[in-house]
C-alpha cells in the first residue's frame, strides 16, 4: 500500500511539474486544447487517407488513363515536397505571433488542392489530367509543409510533456479507421477495383475534411509569441536559411544525432511498397487484391495509435529504436521465406505471408512515426522547436530522395536486394539511437 501511494504521489508530482512548464492561462486551457488538437489531427489523418499518394492517387491515374511514368513521381512529390521547403519557410513562420494561423492557412491550401484534383478527375483524361493532378499535389505538399511546421510548435506551447504522444496516437487511430473503411470499400466495389466517378466523390470528401480541419484548429487557444524571431545572418546581414540548416546540424550534437537516426528509420517507411511488388509478382493479387493491403494498413494504424502513444510518452527514443530493429527483423525473415522456402506462387499461403509482413511493417512504421514526432517536440522548447522541426524535415526531404533512389536502383537487380538494403539501414538506426539523449517525461 505504501509503495502504491508513493508511485501515485510521484505521478501526480510529474503531472504538476509538466503543467507548470506552461503559463497559468495556458494550463487552464489544456483539456480544451487537447480535445481540439485530437479532433483536428483526426480529421487531418482522415483527409490524408482520401488523397493517399500510395493508394488512392495511383488508382485514380489508372482509371483516367494517365501514363504510368507519372505514377512513379506521386510519393516523392508528396513526401519531399512537404519537407524540403521547411527550413526556407521557418524565418517567415517565426514572425507569426500565433502559429495556429499558419496551420489553418496550410489546411485551406490542401483543401483547395484536393478540390482541384476532384474537378480534374471529373472532367479530365490522360496525360493532361495527370499533369494537372501532379501540379495540385505539389501545392498540396506545400500546404502540408506549413501544417507540419506549425503543428509541432502549437502542440508544444499548449500541451505539457507526457500528453503529446497520446494526441498523436489518437489521431493515428482515427486514420486507421478511415483506412479500414476504404479497404472494405475497395474489396466490395468491383472486387477491389473502383472507377474514376467514385474517386471523384472520395476526393471531394477529402477537400471538405480539410476545411473542417481549419475550422477546428482556429479555435485552439494558443498564447501569443511576443519574442523577436531569431535568425542566422549571412555575410551581408540577411537571414540565410541554408546556412542555418547546416550550421545547426554541425553545432547541435543531440539534434544531429536525431536527424541521423531518423534517416535510418526510413526502413519502415520505404519497405512496404516492395512487399506489395513481391505479392503482385507472385500472382497473389487475385486472392484479395490491393484491398487486403489497405485493410492491413488500417488495422495497423488502429492498433498502433492506441499502443504507441503511451509508449512514446514513456520513452520515444526506445520506441524508435525498437521499431527499427523489429522492421529489419521482419524484412530479413520475409527475404528468407521468399528465397529459401518453396512457397507456391499464387497460393493463399503466399498471400497471407505478404499481407502479414506488410501489416507488421506498417504497424512498426506507425510506432516509429509517433515516436519521432514526440521526440522532436520534447527535445526543444519555444522557437527552437519550430526550427528543429523545419531543419530536420528539410534534411529528411533530401535524404528521402537519396535513399529512395538507391533502393529503387537496387530493386532493378531484385526486390529482395532493396529490402535487405533497407533492413541494413534499420540496424544502423538501432546502433545510432543509443547516442540519443532521453527527453521523454516518463524516461
Amino acid at each position: 500500500m505504501r509503495t502504491s501511494e508513493r508511485i501515485h504521489d510521484r505521478l501526480i508530482r510529474r503531472d504538476i511539474e509538466a503543467e507548470q512548464a506552461l503559463p497559468e492561462g495556458v494550463r487552464r486551457d489544456v483539456p480544451r486544447n487537447g480535445l481540439r488538437l485530437v479532433l483536428a489531427n483526426a480529421l487531418q489523418s482522415s483527409g490524408d487517407q482520401t488523397v493517399n499518394a500510395s493508394t488512392v492517387l495511383p488508382w485514380l491515374f489508372h482509371a483516367l488513363g494517365v501514363p504510368a511514368a507519372l505514377t512513379g513521381v506521386l510519393v516523392p512529390i508528396r513526401e519531399s515536397g512537404s519537407m524540403l521547403p521547411q527550413a526556407l519557410l521557418t524565418p517567415w513562420i517565426l514572425r507569426v505571433r500565433h502559429r495556429k494561423h499558419v496551420f489553418v492557412a496550410g489546411a485551406l491550401v490542401q483543401a483547395a488542392s484536393v478540390a482541384v484534383m476532384a474537378g480534374t478527375a471529373a472532367l479530365g483524361q490522360g496525360l493532361t489530367a495527370g499533369v494537372v493532378i501532379i501540379a495540385a499535389l505539389t501545392v498540396f505538399a506545400l500546404g502540408r509543409c506549413l501544417c507540419s511546421i506549425a503543428s509541432k510548435d502549437v502542440q508544444g506551447r499548449t500541451v505539457p510533456k507526457g500528453e503529446r504522444g497520446q494526441i498523436n496516437g489518437l489521431a493515428t487511430t482515427a486514420s486507421g479507421l478511415v483506412a479500414i473503411t476504404l479497404g472494405l470499400g475497395v474489396r466490395t466495389v468491383g472486387g477491389g477495383d473502383i472507377g474514376a466517378a467514385q474517386l471523384v466523390w472520395l476526393l471531394a470528401a477529402g477537400a471538405a475534411l480539410w476545411v473542417l480541419v481549419a475550422a477546428v484548429y482556429i479555435t485552439v487557444r494558443e498564447p501569443a509569441d511576443d519574442t523577436p524571431a531569431p535568425a542566422v545572418r549571412s555575410t551581408d546581414g540577411e537571414p540565410n536559411w541554408f546556412v542555418q540548416t547546416f550550421s545547426m546540424l554541425q553545432r547541435d550534437k543531440a539534434f544531429r544525432t536525431f536527424v541521423t537516426v531518423r534517416s535510418f528509420l526510413l526502413v519502415s517507411a520505404l519497405s512496404p511498397p516492395f512487399v506489395v511488388v513481391l505479392a503482385v509478382r507472385s500472382g497473389t493479387e487475385g486472392l484479395g487484391g490491393l484491398g487486403g493491403f489497405i485493410l492491413a494498413s488500417g488495422v495497423a494504424a488502429l492498433l498502433g495509435g492506441r499502443i504507441f502513444g503511451r509508449l512514446a510518452d514513456r520513452s520515444s527514443r526506445r520506441l524508435m529504436a525498437g521499431g527499427a530493429a523489429f522492421a529489419s527483423a521482419v524484412i530479413v525473415l520475409l527475404v528468407l521465406a521468399v528465397t529459401a522456402v518453396d512457397v507456391p506462387d499464387g497460393s493463399l499461403l503466399a498471400y497471407v505471408l505478404f499481407v502479414g509482413c506488410y501489416f507488421l511493417l506498417t504497424l512498426t512504421h506507425t510506432g516509429v512515426r509517433v515516436g519521432r514526432k514526440t521526440y522532436i517536440v520534447d527535445l526543444a522548447e519555444g522557437d527552437q522547436r519550430t526550427t528543429y522541426v523545419a531543419v530536420s524535415n528539410s534534411a529528411m526531404g533530401l535524404v528521402l530522395l537519396v535513399v529512395g533512389a538507391l533502393s529503387s536502383a537496387l530493386a532493378t537487380l531484385g526486390v529482395t536486394w532493396a529490402l535487405l538494403f533497407l533492413a541494413g539501414l534499420g540496424l544502423l538506426g538501432v546502433v545510432a539511437s543509443t547516442r540519443l539523449p532521453e527527453v521523454s517525461r516518463g524516461s
